[in-house]
């Protein structure tokens, strides 16, 4: 495994030539800065007229999807007095469609309704979404007034359907440095606004940190002094930054350049820092600066493609495959492996039932290689950015993080705690590591789970908060894997065999099943392509393009059931 390299050297040494710049658990400490966003013009909302208790009822829970104006338009559909009393405060509760029955038993010019739906997530402060699985079910009491309906009682709180959801908010990407200040990790948010107020409302949600459940992964650099003052004759202003040093000024102009530019909003962008440019010497900023921190980086280019075969490793060039040099590509009983960019791997050799226990290795293509520990099962390796690491799970209980010393260059394996929901006590079947190593998807028996990967003062990693995504799908996931773009790509048994899942598991989508024969036993994603083997062959589809692709078998592959292997 090779020594780290980090992107923020470049950051720093923007800053230090001046005009050369071209249900959270373990949550260490963070400072929030408090964020309101811009209220939103709605057009007229409200009940019409001598509308009936039950459409009435419908459609306030659609106008309470709308915030602005301490949600006035969700108001309108309620009594003078309840109208005062609500409170609509906390998270919202997202559902995936309402149910209304009538109570019997109401009384001449009163209604009562019980409205159900099955609970898929909340939104936080914010803007973050969290999955969850439940039962949402009120009673709603209504009232005629002056010959009109409106509700007369209900819960707090505010409750929608997920297409509102879709309908009055939209996502966007903020971004944090990791804890080695190399890698900007995804923070993905729900945002109601204009575009005209959009980059200040982006901004102001950067300045209050990232999302609760993210923060176990992610430092704070910023003292609590900093502050966001606006946009000022087309500039960025900010406050407080007399005590952040160049290089934490240019972590953060990246966090800035990189979330406006991914929201579409067009540079360059001025940042201004107590009267004078965050970055001494650099009067505009964009993306060509911070070149070496984009998220985006492995949108740019193309990846290796490996696939495992009868036990050996290959590489895939065109129509033409090879097999790799040393153990790799020759040793016969390779069951899994993962591959980095500059050639590290590390890989389990043993054959199914020979009643021996599998052996975990590492080493470099056509150069040394270690064996780690031996164990009756492991799952696929998955190494961490860099590859200054590599995990495993042996014998579907044990996660193990396995590290070499930069003194010594001895490998030492550790135990990474888990902490999973409760209840949930299976065997883990995958495990994959995101780009970043920020986060990990796991396949425990069948379902999906993604987790926060937190570093401890010495070292440690641990998975805290973690929760179940796409729980439609039941115990039917197979395989699961990180698309570049931060989404899963997930793999079943299902009559929907190849699903999207987005990174916060707001929603899932069926991809075109084409020619596929279920099980998807394995997935894999390039910047371009997608890659599944299924019950027949290795099968491929641009990762972008046509509504409804075809599944076609890889070039060199046809006919083959292999593991695709994308070196990142």
């Amino acid at each position: 495994m090779r020594p780290k390299t980090t992107a923020i050297a470049a950051l720093s040494a923007v800053a230090l030539l001046g005009g050369c710049a071209s249900l959270p658990s373990n949550s260490s400490p963070h400072v929030l800065r408090s964020f309101t966003p811009a209220d939103t013009a709605t057009p007229n909302a409200g009940p019409s007229a001598d509308e009936e208790p039950d459409l009435l009822l419908r459609a306030f829970y659609a106008a309470s999807a709308i915030p602005d104006g301490d949600y006035e338009a969700a108001r309108a559909y309620l009594t003078e007095n309840t109208a005062e009393a609500w409170n609509p405060s906390g998270p919202k509760l997202v559902v995936d469609s309402f149910g209304v029955t009538t109570l019997p038993g109401a009384a001449v010019g009163k209604r009562r309704f019980s409205v159900h739906g099955n609970v898929v997530g909340t939104v936080r402060s914010g803007g973050s979404f969290s999955p969850e699985r439940g039962r949402y079910e009120a009673t709603i009491e209504l009232d005629q007034v002056d010959g009109q309906w409106r509700i007369s009682s209900l819960p707090a709180g505010v409750v929608i359907e997920r297409t509102e959801l879709r309908n009055q908010y939209q996502p966007y990407n903020l971004y944090f440095f990791d804890a080695e200040d190399r890698e900007l990790v995804t923070d993905r948010r729900w945002v109601r606004t204009q575009r005209e107020t959009l980059a200040g409302d982006l901004i102001g949600l950067l300045m209050e940190g990232p999302a609760e459940r993210l923060r176990p992964a992610l430092p704070d650099a910023l003292p609590s002094a900093v502050t966001f003052t606006g946009v000022k004759d087309g500039a960025f202003t900010f406050t407080g930054f007399g005590s952040v040093s160049a290089e934490d000024r240019a972590q953060f102009a990246a966090q800035v350049v990189w979330t406006l530019a991914t929201a579409g909003i067009t540079g360059p962008y001025r940042l201004v820092a107590d009267g004078n440019p965050l970055i001494e010497g650099a009067d505009e900023l964009g993306t060509d600066d911070f070149v070496d921190a984009s998220p985006l980086v492995e949108t740019a280019g193309e990846s290796t493609l490996y696939a495992l075969i009868g036990g050996n490793v290959l590489r895939v060039d065109g129509r033409t495959t090879k097999a790799v040099e040393g153990q790799l590509g020759s040793a016969g009983d390779v069951a899994s492996a993962d591959i980095a960019s500059d050639g590290e791997w590390a890989a389990v050799f043993g054959k199914p039932d020979d009643n021996r226990d599998d052996i975990l290795r590492v080493g470099k293509i056509g150069g040394r290689e270690h064996e780690v520990m031996r164990a009756g099962t492991f799952t696929r390796p998955s190494f961490e950015p860099g590859a200054d690491a590599v995990w495993t799970v042996a014998d579907g209980k044990r996660i193990l993080r396995t590290v070499q010393s930069a003194a010594t260059g001895e490998l030492s394996t550790g135990e990474v705690e888990a902490n999973l929901p409760e209840g949930v006590d299976g065997n883990i079947s995958v495990l994959r590591l995101s780009r970043t190593g920020s986060r990990v998807v796991m396949v425990i028996d069948g379902k999906l789970y993604t987790g926060i990967v937190q570093r401890g003062a010495s070292g440690e990693r641990s998975i805290v908060n973690v929760l179940e995504y796409a729980q439609e799908l039941g115990g039917s996931v197979v395989s699961a894997e990180w698309r570049p773009d931060g989404s899963l790509i997930v793999g079943t048994s299902s009559t929907s065999p190849v699903m999207r899942v987005e990174q916060d598991g707001s929603s899932m989508t069926a991809l075109s099943s084409g020619n596929i024969s279920a099980p998807v036993v394995s997935v894999a994603a390039s910047p371009s392509t997608l890659y599944v083997t299924d019950a027949n062959a290795v099968l491929q589809v641009p990762s972008s393009g046509a509504d409804n692709p075809i599944w076609r078998e890889v070039p060199g592959l046809e006919g083959m059931r292999a593991l695709p292997i994308i070196a990142r």
